[in-house]
């Protein structure tokens, strides 16, 4: 059986930044309950492949890379900085590349980090809709974090830590249920 892949995706136009901190955090989080492989797609590294390109046929290898290894993970942890009220723009263009049905029924976990606290509602205005339209199972527990959160670039807030596990624990669930549902449709097709 093939390990499972965890894949941070994350928004962020530089380096360094609190929301790939937070996305690894994540991840690691996830990775302490479910033996998976974790890699990061950033935002600040692919972005110079993906502007110029409108349809799939006209990414660049590296960014083509960039859309199977989401596309194939078995978890996604999605994480953007709050700008201009939203998720990054290349963020966005991004996810567009995606395949409508690559996302279906795969956990997600919702993140963002933003300068102060009014910019919370990020997660349930901008991000949930878009992997709603992917049909992907966001977890009930999403993050945000601001500068105060941090100790330089490494999360600090322990309610934030706490919903950092949560966050893991959801996902775990969620790839349980998966599994049990997979044996057992595997169980009764032998019967």
């Amino acid at each position: 059986m093939s390990r499972l892949t965890t894949v941070a995706v994350t928004g962020n136009l530089g380096q360094p930044s609190r929301t790939v901190a937070l996305a690894k955090s994540i991840s690691a989080a996830v990775a302490a309950l479910i033996e998976t492989e974790q890699h990061l797609v950033d935002i600040s590294e692919v972005g110079p492949f993906l502007g110029q390109a409108l349809q799939r046929s006209q990414l660049s290898g590296e960014a083509e890379q960039a859309i199977r290894l989401i596309e194939g993970a078995d978890v996604l942890v999605v994480a953007s900085p709050v700008y201009k009220g939203s998720y990054t723009g290349l963020f966005k263009h991004l996810f567009d590349f995606i395949a409508p049905d690559a996302l279906i029924e795969k956990p997600v976990v919702l993140a963002a980090t933003g300068g102060t606290d009014r910019h919370a509602l990020i997660i349930e205005h901008q991000l949930r809709p878009l992997f709603s339209f992917f049909r992907a199972h966001t977890v009930p527990t999403a993050l945000y974090a601001i500068e105060s959160d941090f100790d330089g670039h490494r999360l600090k807030n322990s309610e934030l830590l706490a919903r950092v596990s949560a966050a893991a624990r959801q996902v775990a669930t969620l790839l349980g249920s998966r599994a049990e549902k997979a044996n057992g449709v595997a169980v009764a097709a032998t019967i």
